[in-house]
């Protein structure tokens, strides 16, 4: 296939910003250039958003033998459309005795915060807002703002079910943000950079046909599943969407929301799912990287995207398979077996690096150190736990 053309199709968006920044003066072009990168950015996961909430309303439909939406526009597609305009229109209730400026401040906090992720990671080769040395450090300190949009929520309202459903949400993010950074220091020692594009660069290699992805080794495929689990729980994605426990608290901390407040709610759940999934991407799957060589004619954004389509399409499979947690099972998973294997997992990264021997004696130990603890952890849970019988008691 021709190179050339491979490769204009792959920077095809890297060249377009540059002959519209080439045109301005050279004092201008940083602040354009950063302007339109946001903007692109902006648009891209927002259109994302809005198409999955189509995807993941049919999908469930199909899981329960239903046909969702598909009644706006061509089978259904219009439907986010009609909700914005929906959620638009909708009348802004505000209790009376909230915290009307902080009240208004949580939703924008907690999209705002959503959106700040992305600045850092590479959806193309040359595809990256800005290539910061600690991106990796940074995408974790913008996400923990989504921890104060949450309880400025619960706190503002003046509602007992909202301050509940915060303190819920919050002790959950909090609980599961420990594995998901552990998770992520495995592939930080092992690439030795915090930086995205750094660590994309070091699996955007070859062995043969074979990318250098980190998935492709032990403690990178028991990383990505740990990191995929914690990062569920992050999003407050079924079977961790305890914050929104309709027959318990109602719905949660966002109970006294309404119009497009309530909107921007529902949309920053969804951007945080595909910027903790793009993060994942870029961490264990080589993110735009294609993972033969043979495939590499594809452009690199296409690649990302591909991957990020299909685990969108593994979280709606598991919310349409698992039902939801209690309490103490969701709080006893982050503490009891997520934070023992992520930091067994570390251990496991550093052998593969020193285990003398080939592929084959590599694999082999790295895998037994991590599948005989997991199977003594699990038996030693499942042991622990104490089944009491249910008295049922009518009133007289």
């Amino acid at each position: 296939m021709n190179t050339g053309i491979v490769e204009q199709a792959d920077q095809i968006f890297v060249v377009l910003k540059g002959a519209v920044v080439s045109h301005l003066p050279t004092i201008l072009q940083p602040l354009v250039s950063a302007i339109i990168s946001v903007i692109a950015v902006v648009a891209v996961f927002a259109g994302l958003f809005a198409l999955t909430t189509v995807f993941e309303r049919k999908g469930l439909g199909r899981m329960q033998n239903r046909l969702g939406p598909n009644r706006v526009g061509p089978f259904g597609f219009f439907q986010p459309a009609a909700d914005g305009i929906k959620s638009l229109t909708k009348e802004d209730l505000v209790p009376r005795a909230a915290d009307k400026i902080v009240h208004f401040l949580a939703p924008v906090v907690l999209v705002a915060a959503s959106f700040l992720g992305y600045a850092v990671l590479p959806v193309g080769r040359n595809m990256v807002v800005t290539n910061l040395d600690a991106g990796v450090l940074y995408f974790f300190a913008a996400g923990s703002m989504v921890e104060l949009g949450v309880f400025m929520a619960g706190w503002s309202s003046h509602s007992k079910y909202s301050l509940l459903g915060a303190m819920r949400a919050v002790a959950q993010m909090i609980s599961y943000e420990v594995p998901l950074v552990l998770a992520s220091i495995s592939v930080i020692m092992t690439a030795g950079s915090l930086s995205t594009v750094d660590i994309v660069a070091k699996q955007a290699q070859y062995t043969g046909t074979i990318a250098h992805w980190y998935v492709f080794t032990p403690w990178g495929f028991a990383g990505f599943i740990l990191f995929m689990i914690a990062a569920t729980a992050e999003s407050n994605r079924c079977p961790f969407d305890l914050p929104e426990g309709e027959s318990e608290i109602i719905a949660g901390y966002f109970i006294e929301y309404s119009g497009f407040k309530f909107a921007l709610f529902f949309a920053g759940e969804y951007l945080g799912m595909l910027a903790t999934s793009a993060l994942a991407i870029t961490l264990f799957l080589g993110g735009w990287s294609a993972p033969f060589s043979f495939l590499a004619w594809v452009p690199s954004w296409i690649w990302f995207f591909a991957k990020l389509l299909t685990l969108i399409f593994c979280f709606i499979w598991v919310r349409g398979t698992l039902p939801r947690l209690r309490m103490d099972q969701l709080m006893g998973l982050a503490w009891k077996f997520m934070l023992p294997m992520t930091i067994l997992n570390l251990f496991v990264a550093a052998a593969w690096r020193f285990v003398p021997g080939g592929l084959p004696v590599r694999w082999f130990v790295c895998a037994a150190m991590l599948v005989i603890p997991f199977a003594l952890l699990s038996r030693g849970l499942r042991s622990e736990k104490k089944l009491q019988t249910r008295t049922y008691r009518f009133a007289e």
